[in-house]
C-alpha cells in the first residue's frame, strides 16, 4: 500500500511539474523577435557582426517557425548580445 501512494504521488509530482513548466515557458518567439528587430534597426554593428545576428537571427525563425520558442529565444537572445543589448 505504501508503494502504491509513493507511486501516485511521484505521478502526480511528475504531472504537476510538467504542466508548470508549460506555463512558465519563455516569452513567444514572436514577441522576442519584433524586440530583436527594434534593436537591430538602432543598432551600429560592424560587417562580422551583422552577419553573426542575421545567422542567429534566422536560425531562430527557424526554431520559432517549428514553435520551439525556448530555443528560438535564446538565438534571439545570443544576437542581442553580439548588439550589446
Amino acid at each position: 500500500m505504501t508503494r502504491f501512494a509513493r507511486a501516485v504521488a511521484g505521478g502526480a509530482l511528475a504531472v504537476c511539474a510538467s504542466i508548470s513548466s508549460v506555463l512558465a515557458a519563455t516569452a513567444p518567439c514572436e514577441e522576442t523577435l519584433k524586440t530583436l528587430r527594434a534593436a537591430e534597426a538602432t543598432a551600429t554593428l560592424s560587417v562580422a557582426d551583422k552577419a553573426k545576428v542575421s545567422d542567429l537571427e534566422a536560425k531562430g525563425i527557424e526554431r520559432c517557425n517549428a514553435d520551439d520558442d525556448t530555443r528560438a529565444d535564446d538565438f534571439f537572445a545570443q544576437a542581442m548580445k553580439v548588439m550589446g543589448k
